[in-house]
């Protein structure tokens, strides 16, 4: 697997290694690569999970790590991209991890072919993909179910600014769940009819496996949409209250990538409710991230649908 950028892009096959892959490294039945990597982390957006995550898993695996700050890099002084990158290459970096709020910053830089450009890992791009949170969402699902096929999920929230609601869902209804949306209208973008239904939030919830919860993305707001943002009314009209919570099955799970709006997304008290696998999924985040950067120097081939 020479780059990991779009979990879509790997065939099923491939996907269903990579879930494997993640919970034999979290069970202790995978051992650990033997060649070792240097790995640099490169964040032009803010990060604690992903960011810290990618270091665990890189440590585990008994990896050497550079951590890069954009605002101390040259990239501040007008070098592109393309050459920051390539001269991580040229000292011997193996692999680049890598989050920029630019959609698709990996396609030229794949496109280049460059000897000199190290492997690389999309840790979020602006609100196209976050393929490696795909992966352990995926992870988290099929360790509670061991199954996708059928399975009722619905995402909720700010639709239109989150790349973990994208990726989730063309990859969740391309493994046979059924997915729906909600959330507010003006936040609901309209090519995700493609992937399932929006509906109301208390539409069939009680049909619902896993109900994935989504942050509200101030950052990405206009300024008027932020002025006029109630969080008591965000959380009466579409967050997880303890009337919803308890109209979900006995064996739903609830979910969410984070950071958490505590009293918005979800009411304070059931982020670590019995049916809540939020914290489950930031320890499943290393064991997949580990699974990503050993199968990218491993023999065995990670076919793909696009190269």
């Amino acid at each position: 697997m020479r780059n990991f950028v779009n979990l879509n892009q790997l065939s099923t096959q491939a996907i269903t290694s990579l879930i494997v892959a993640s919970l034999a490294y979290k069970n202790g039945e995978k051992g650990l690569p033997q060649m070792t990597q240097h790995v640099a982390n490169l964040f032009f957006e803010n990060s604690t999970r992903t960011a810290s995550s990618f270091q665990m898993a890189e440590s585990k695996l008994g990896w050497s790590t550079i951590n890069i700050n954009p605002a101390t890099s040259s990239t501040q002084k007008g070098e592109s991209l393309s050459d920051t990158l390539k001269t991580l290459g040229a000292i011997g970096v193996d692999v680049v991890v890598l989050r920029h709020s630019i959609n698709d910053w990996y396609r030229p830089l794949i496109e280049e072919q460059s000897p000199l450009m190290p492997k690389l890992v999309n840790a979020g791009d602006g609100n196209g993909q976050h393929p490696s949170q795909s992966l352990l969402d995926l992870m988290t699902i099929y360790e509670q179910f061991g199954y996708f096929e059928g399975l009722h999920i619905r995402i909720v929230g700010d639709l239109s600014h989150s790349r973990v609601a994208r990726s989730n869902a063309e990859i969740l209804n391309r493994l046979g769940a059924t997915v729906s949306f909600a959330g507010p209208a003006d936040w609901y973008p309209t090519d995700f009819d493609q992937y399932g239904n929006y509906q109301a939030i208390d539409e069939d919830l009680n049909d619902i496996d896993v109900l994935m919860l989504l942050r509200v993305q101030h950052e990405r707001l206009a300024a008027d949409e932020n002025q006029k943002f109630s969080i008591d009314e965000y959380h009466e009209q579409f967050g997880l209250t303890h009337e919803r919570y308890n109209q979900l099955k006995d064996d739903a799970i609830i979910m969410h990538p984070a950071p958490v709006n505590r009293g918005v997304e979800i009411a304070d008290d059931l982020v670590e409710a019995d049916k809540a696998r939020i914290f489950t999924q930031m320890a499943n985040g290393v064991y997949a991230r580990m699974a990503i950067l050993s199968a990218m120097i491993e023999e065995k081939s990670y076919d793909t649908i696009t190269n």
